[in-house]
């Protein structure tokens, strides 16, 4: 039996890390609609920010709105004393790369990092679109003022810099509007590209695209539901994975599908008020979004948006037809809901960025045996470690055991056979890394 003070300290341990940081609700309550209705106004009044448009102009076209970003990230860098590195990264597509290409262009990405003070090359990512279109892909002169497609995504994403730029963290953020997505998504192709030659340590993309209209097309109206779109496994795994899922499970729990899990949870402890979906899906039906390119380069990424789209209002020429008003303006956009979903964000950003890095290796075992058994490998920064499990059949993980600074354990009277298991490190201020689903056998 263990000593009365062994125990007492276990359960005090065990109820700190349940404790929420006092921190995330500053930043929710610092996220500000008025300033991302500002943004989202300025961005719509370019006129058009098709890839293909103007780059002259200092009021029309994408090369006005991308150097009016670059300007509002190098402003709260210098509110933060340099706190951001600021830059273009771009790359040259050639005329006839695809349909939408009717001319050569430069995708031109505009990228800021707040470095880490432990870990700066470990990186965590938001991302919002610059560019818009109307019904014709290949239309780079018609108004197109992406008011909701995807100017709030970018609006967010400024305003999760302003907001967080306030806090130093271990690891790093990126902040980063990208273009190409309407012609290809070719702006994540680039960053997704610069990210492997750079040797970048990517956790993972919170792609926000689409984060401000809350009456459906279908005639739902809600500012609390909103999806979060996650692939099941990586494009980038071994047949030797594929063939194990076989026999071990883990269909379902790539490292995007626990980065829209840590989102989710994240989200349910600090925001409960808001419905987070989980969509077991890449993206929508056939469509795709800018997490794509760093699934396909092998890197974790989700999708963040609305949950209740109205068609009428995307890739639209502004006109009216049969009563109906076409067109992605302004008046469409609930600036209260973005405001929301760039907490969602920031707060995600925020407790990643805090937490440590995850266990590289999970084992586990116990098979024919009544009681499961995980060894891990040994995360720096680590106090604790949590051993996760949840019914096969559910989305999320729903219990969990905190097991201190160990790194192996056995749920006695835990069937290996019954559930999914995974393993979490716990940074000393209750921040978690992601969940790693088990990646060997213990034997």
């Amino acid at each position: 039996m263990k000593p009365i003070c062994t125990l007492l300290l276990l359960l005090f341990t065990t109820l700190g890390f349940a404790q929420t940081d006092l921190r995330i609700y500053d930043i929710i309550n610092s996220v500000s609609a008025e300033r991302i209705e500002k943004d989202v106004t300025t961005l719509a009044n370019f006129g058009t920010r098709h890839t293909l448009s103007d780059t002259v102009s200092q009021t029309r076209g994408i090369g006005a709105a991308r150097r009016w970003i670059k300007s509002e990230f190098e402003q709260i860098s210098s509110n933060c004393n340099d706190c951001l590195e600021v830059f273009y990264q771009k790359d040259i597509v050639k005329k006839g790369d695809n349909a939408r290409i009717v001319h050569d262009v430069w995708v031109v990405n505009v990228v800021a990092i707040q470095r880490g003070t432990k870990y700066p090359n470990r990186f965590i990512i938001m991302s919002g679109d610059i560019d818009s279109r109307v019904s014709d892909p290949a239309d780079f002169t018609s108004d197109s003022p992406g008011a909701n497609d995807n100017a709030s995504g970018m609006a967010g994403t400024l305003e999760a810099a302003r907001v967080l730029s306030k806090y130093q963290f271990e690891s790093s953020i990126i902040y980063v509007g990208l273009s190409g997505e309407e012609q290809g998504l070719y702006g994540g192709k680039g960053l997704a590209a610069h990210a492997k030659e750079k040797g970048w340590d990517i956790v993972g993309i919170l792609n926000n695209d689409m984060i401000g209209n809350i009456t459906g097309v279908d005639g739902v109206v809600s500012n609390r539901d909103f999806r979060i779109f996650s692939e099941p496994v990586p494009p980038t795994e071994t047949e030797q994975q594929r063939n194990a899922r076989r026999f071990y499970g883990g269909e379902v729990d790539g490292i995007s599908r626990q980065l829209a899990r840590y989102v989710y949870h994240t989200t349910k402890t600090y925001m409960p008020e808001m419905n987070p979906m989980m969509i077991y899906r890449l993206d929508r039906f056939g469509r795709g979004g800018h997490h794509r390119p760093f699934n396909d380069a092998g890197f974790a990424g989700i999708r963040i948006m609305e949950a209740h789209e109205n068609y009428t209002q995307q890739h639209q020429d502004i006109r009216v037809e049969d009563g109906i008003a076409y067109g992605d303006v302004l008046e469409h956009v609930n600036f209260g809901y973005a405001k929301k979903l760039t907490a969602v964000n920031a707060i995600n950003l925020a407790s990643i960025a805090w937490g440590p890095p995850a266990p590289e290796t999970v084992e586990i075992g116990g098979i024919v045996e009544p009681n499961a058994k995980l060894k891990w490998s040994k995360v720096d920064g680590a106090v604790g470690y949590k051993i996760y499990w949840r019914d096969t059949t559910s989305p999320t993980w729903d219990n969990y055991r905190y097991v201190g600074d160990v790194t192996e354990h056995t749920l006695e009277g835990i069937v290996i056979d019954n559930f999914f298991f995974g393993v979490a490190a716990i940074g000393k201020d209750g921040h978690e890394s992601p969940v790693v689903f088990p990646n060997k056998i213990l034997r």
